[in-house]
């Protein structure tokens, strides 16, 4: 059974977020992650984090105006310098919370822009948060979603991703692989991640449709985690879930599937 990580920003989403950290760890979890800490006091999360025993498994590079419908200003020409400003951001949230790893999600292409000037941005910002984080000792990992939820996201297929890798070469750039987003795109589930394992640093996941629990659609989550444990992953693997009837409700599946 792989470790798995409480996603905060979908799970146990009836408290407020900072009472989340004390219900996962209750639950048993021993990892957290979440969309975006900026709201919140480096040091208030620190310390929910230490108090908990808990570890900061991930979380993203700000992304625009998430309210707003934003989905990520990475590839978009005229928000570099605010990209560039949030790296300086992730860092020293990722520092302070002892985050190895953050994510940087493309964003949806902009309306009437070359698709190469998109492109261009894309690896250029990619290589620049790169080095950064790189300086920091992080890992940056970039993220392909479906476009069913999200029409026109830019980074949306695993070799896509895997091909921006090959073109940024920065040694510290991985892919986040979703396996609920990867499902909706592409499938071949098993056959994809142990083709592209050495270059996934995170896993998060959901059962598709519905985007609910393992266990809950048509994924055979219990095969793809026997699967995963003898490519020999050792990775966090984020529950990215929205609970079918509740957070505390809905977690049998974890006794489930590693019994």
């Amino acid at each position: 059974m792989p470790k798995v990580a409480a996603n905060l920003t979908m799970l146990f989403n009836e408290l407020p977020f900072l009472d989340r950290f004390a219900a996962a760890a209750e639950a048993g979890f021993k990892g957290v992650e979440y969309l975006f800490p900026y709201a919140f006091d480096k040091g208030a999360l620190a310390e929910r984090l230490q108090q908990h025993g808990l570890t900061q498994v991930l979380h993203n590079l700000p992304a625009g105006n998430w309210e707003g419908g934003e989905r990520g200003i990475a590839c978009h020409p005229d928000r570099v310098g605010e990209f560039q400003d949030g790296v300086g951001r992730a860092i020293e949230y990722a520092t302070a919370l002892g985050c190895q790893q953050v994510n940087c999600l493309a964003g949806i292409a902009p309306a009437g822009v070359d698709t190469d000037k998109v492109h261009a941005t894309f690896v250029a910002n990619l290589r620049f948060a790169a080095d950064k984080l790189k300086g920091a000792g992080l890992r940056l990992l970039v993220e392909p979603i479906n476009t069913y939820d999200i029409p026109g996201f830019y980074l949306n297929r695993t070799a896509q991703a895997a091909a921006l890798l090959d073109e940024v070469g920065a040694d510290n750039l991985f892919i986040q692989y979703d396996i609920y987003h990867a499902q909706r795109m592409e499938g071949e589930l098993g056959n994809t991640i142990a083709k592209y394992l050495p270059r996934i640093a995170h896993i998060q996941l959901a059962d598709n449709p519905g985007r609910n629990e393992p266990g809950s659609g048509e994924i055979n989550y219990a095969w793809l985690f026997r699967h995963i444990d003898r490519l020999g992953y050792a990775g966090w693997i984020g529950c990215e879930y929205k609970p079918a009837a509740g957070t505390r409700e809905g977690l049998g599946w974890i006794q489930a599937l590693a019994g």
